[in-house]
């Protein structure tokens, strides 16, 4: 695997028009490749865009956090962390959106993303992650590579992009040990 260029950077992303479109452009572009999250091909920019406008505006309301990677000014790759979880969950968060543009795959730039994820999801005193991936062409691999552990798979979970229907696996990764809960 080559080494995440140098100009590559990790950061979070708030609502803006250029993030909703280097959003839109990557979704757009993981979706025509085959890429499993949530949507269907062909899938407009506009769709795209107003599906990352509501993600953005749920960052500026606390409930989850939009990591990009960037080689130099253009997005290379994204993740969410989503913390707004239901009450007797504070512990946990949920990773989602993991995607990596075509030309950036294998450069370590997925695996940037999940630490940062992680770290903040320490940092904000998460014990427990989880996440799901398609059976087929999924992240199956890196999540394990990263110590992800395998909870199990659901058959015909979702639609392929270009159809057809694919199991999902479940993760989860332990960060820190459980805290006990606030009486």
């Amino acid at each position: 695997m080559n080494p995440m260029p140098d100009p590559c950077e990790i950061r979070r992303l708030g609502p803006s028009e250029a993030a909703e479109e280097a959003l839109a452009a990557l979704l757009v572009e993981t979706v025509a490749h085959g890429g499993s999250v949530s949507f269907m091909h062909p899938l407009g920019l506009g769709q795209a865009r107003d599906f990352w406008r509501a993600a953005l505006a749920d960052v500026e309301a606390g409930g989850r956090i939009v990591f990009g990677a960037f080689d130099g000014p253009r997005l290379v790759g994204t993740v969410t962390l989503l913390l707004a979880l239901p009450p007797n969950q504070p512990h946990r968060g949920e990773i989602a959106k993991m995607m990596t543009a075509v030309a950036h795959r294998g450069r370590g730039v997925a695996t940037a993303l999940m630490r940062a994820a992680e770290a903040e999801a320490v940092a904000r005193g998460r014990s427990l992650l989880t996440l799901d991936t398609a059976s087929e062409e999924g992240a199956a691999g890196l999540y394990e590579r990263l110590g992800w552990v395998r909870c199990g798979e659901i058959p015909d979970f979702a639609f392929k992009p270009y159809g057809g229907l694919t199991g999902t696996i479940l993760y989860f990764r332990r960060l820190q040990p459980l805290a006990a809960p606030a009486n």
